[in-house]
């Protein structure tokens, strides 16, 4: 089942923040995440706040159904319209994720964009970005949503070998998603990104270059290639602890993660942060970017999380509770934290070292400055960037992304 919110303070009913979190907001970029809740089935591995139809059955009624969750988020997007109050910024990314964002019809994922165009406007250079389930597309959909203003699609594709699939409980076909990015092309579309998983018990270092080799073959412009996390109390990790397969070792996904960065390099692919490489500055993610860079984000759905200015706070999680609290008028914050500069700190330093560009020297502590210099005498850090006063990891450090990150905000 989906993992547990955070704790935090309450959030006011009306959703207002704190006017410090405010200040100075023209010069940062907002986004906006859409949260889709609704899978078809429920992946083995996944512990994502998404729900089957089953799992909603007769906890949410009528306010749960997918049927009329376009209007239902469009009340949130309208919510956020009066808390920004006289905020002057348009909207520079917009990103609809889940769950199965197109199991909704094309017509609502428009809808909800729509909606933000309408009460917030659209930068004329706005990247508009949906995930997709390959089975659930098909060339008219895709029209659809090109023509709604979507500019950017990322469809899961995780593996091309049906072994690996089928551990993972994914439902579509080898050969798929890669059919859907031709298709996505024909219908306009400039960005394309596929999704992969490495490192799922059963696949070898042969499916993983084969995987790779489809992904690359099919013509996109970004690829995300992910180590597999086996969450607690999801049907894998059940799987895994009764012995019907086997647990992936470190050792198998650090040597997945050399295999995706050679394959991805020789097609042209360059890296840009630890799990992300795209073949042109253009073709980066930039609602990504925004997190990864402390940016500011409205997250609109069930259990999505929000950050502005210093403030972050995350929704209710079922779609029930959520759409009740709306239809009633409240803000459906379950919670928020209000961050204090060294959090902010911290935190820069932990996204930003994962990006190409590292993070500045300037944000470490005495005692980070000297893991800085012991990780750069390792080989985790490159020599010239640091003598420019940047930390930035080298392929190795990339491996040991988390580690490094660990010594550096002490």
């Amino acid at each position: 089942m989906p993992s547990a919110l955070p704790d935090g303070d309450p959030m006011p009913e009306t959703g207002a923040l704190p006017p410090h979190a405010l200040a100075g907001a023209a010069d940062r970029p907002l986004g906006f995440y859409l949260h889709v809740p609704y899978c078809a089935t429920r992946c083995g591995y996944c512990d994502f706040n998404t729900y089957t139809a089953t799992e909603l059955r007769g906890s949410g009624g009528v306010l749960a159904s997918r049927d009329n969750y376009a209007e239902t988020l469009a009340d949130e997007v309208r919510l956020a319209r009066k808390v920004l109050g006289d905020d002057p910024r348009q909207v520079r990314t917009v990103f609809v994720g889940g769950g199965t964002p197109t199991l909704l019809a094309a017509a609502d994922l428009v809808r909800m964009l729509a909606v933000i165009r309408d009460e917030f406007g659209l930068a004329d250079d706005a990247e508009i970005t949906t995930e997709a389930n390959p089975e659930s597309v098909d060339p008219a959909y895709l029209a659809a949503l090109r023509e709604g203003g979507f500019n950017r699609i990322s469809f899961g594709m995780q593996s091309a070998k049906q072994h690996v699939l089928k551990v993972l409980d994914r439902t579509h076909t080898p050969g798929r998603p890669e059919a859907c990015v031709a298709e996505a092309r024909a219908a306009g579309f400039e960005h394309v990104n596929l999704d992969l998983i490495y490192g799922t018990p059963g696949e070898t270092d042969d499916d993983w270059r084969e995987s790779l080799a489809a992904a690359v073959g099919a013509g996109p412009d970004h690829v995300s290639a992910y180590a597999l996390i086996v969450e607690e109390g999801t049907q894998l990790a059940r799987r895994i602890r009764r012995g019907e397969v086997p647990m992936t070792d470190d050792d198998e996904h650090a040597d997945r993660y050399l295999i995706a960065d050679e394959v991805l390099a020789a097609a042209g692919f360059s890296w840009y942060e630890v799990s992300n490489w795209a073949t042109s500055e253009a073709a980066r993610c930039l609602h990504n970017e925004l997190y990864w860079r402390g940016a500011d984000w409205w997250g609109a759905g069930p259990g999505a999380h929000s950050h502005v200015g210093g403030v972050r706070w995350w929704n209710v999680k079922h779609p029930g509770a959520y759409a009740a609290a709306l239809a009633s008028g409240r803000s459906p914050g379950a919670g928020r934290e209000i961050l204090t500069a060294e959090d902010r700190r911290v935190e820069r330093i932990l996204l930003e070292l994962r990006l190409s560009g590292g993070c500045d020297l300037s944000l470490l502590a005495p005692a980070g400055l000297t893991a800085s210099r012991r990780a750069l005498a390792d080989g985790l850090l490159r020599q010239r960037p640091y003598d420019e006063g940047r930390a930035v990891l080298t392929l190795r450090g990339r491996l040991l992304a988390d580690a490094v990150v660990r010594d550096l905000v002490d």
